[in-house]
């Protein structure tokens, strides 16, 4: 196996230009925080306390806009901001019916990777809205 060492970039923009979001990880999952920045689809870490996940999310930045400027592609502009979010009065919570057949899709795929159902579907959400974001 061939490992190609990148070297750091300098982001365009600072770490604290962009919004992230920590939230809490089910007990059953491991417990900690997750880590994630909208403005990057896939960009996620974790840890055990809120201060370490933003560190480790911090990290994953850098590392983030090293391989994009490492491989030429554009580093996306912050977008979303705290405004974008939901109110503090929402739940966190939402219902969504989806269809048996998909239903045991992500049920296989959960299982498959080692996370509960719900890690999986929220991994998957926040990775369509940072796509979304940067190409909208």
């Amino acid at each position: 196996m061939t490992v190609k060492t990148i070297p750091q970039a300098r982001p365009p923009y600072p770490f604290e230009a962009y919004s992230y979001v920590v939230g809490p990880i089910a007990a059953t999952d491991g417990g900690g925080f997750l880590f994630t920045m909208p403005d990057f689809a896939g960009l996620m870490a974790d840890g055990a306390t809120v201060d370490e996940a933003v560190a480790q999310g911090r990290d994953a930045f850098i590392a983030v806009i090293s391989a994009l400027v490492d491989m030429g592609r554009e580093v996306p502009k912050p977008t979303v901001s705290a405004a974008d979010f939901s109110p503090v009065s929402a739940s966190g919570k939402f219902v969504a019916r989806v269809p048996k057949t998909l239903h045991a899709q992500l049920t296989t795929r959960a299982k498959t990777e080692g996370v509960s159902l719900n890690t999986l579907v929220l991994t998957f959400i926040a990775e369509g809205m940072g796509r979304r974001g940067t190409h909208a």
